[in-house]
């Protein structure tokens, strides 16, 4: 499968990051990984570019690495359809206490316009 990972800085998407390379390792899919831009992220680009980098070199995953500019919901949902993939995956959704998942601005931007399927990893 052709797989799309957005990767911003939060927790959740270096989660996300670790769930993808184990389902690519299992499933063989064709992953492709996504540095965003997040303003919402504590970690600056190049330090969540070098953190992927160091995780992919770990898992002995073959998988592309590329840096998205401009409003991260919009280049990944562009990316993933001007390009074939058939999923986009991005970590996303807290559990508020009363148990009704909250997204970021990024994950409800794509999910609200992918027109791929989209997997969350909370």
């Amino acid at each position: 499968m052709k797989v799309l990972l957005g990767v911003g800085g939060s927790d959740d998407s270096l989660r996300a990051l670790s769930r993808a390379l184990e389902r690519a390792r299992e499933a063989g899919d064709d992953l492709t990984i996504a540095v965003l831009d997040n303003p919402e992220s504590p970690r600056a680009i190049d330090e969540v570019e070098q953190a992927v980098r160091d995780r992919l070199a770990d898992s002995g995953i073959d998988a592309t690495v590329r840096r998205l500019e401009g409003d991260p919901g919009s280049q990944l949902v562009d990316v993933a359809e001007r390009e074939g993939f058939e999923r986009i995956v991005l970590g996303g959704g807290e559990t508020s206490p009363l148990g009704k998942i909250r997204l970021g601005s990024i994950a409800e931007f794509v999910v609200l316009n992918a027109s791929v399927t989209v997997t969350l990893v909370r």
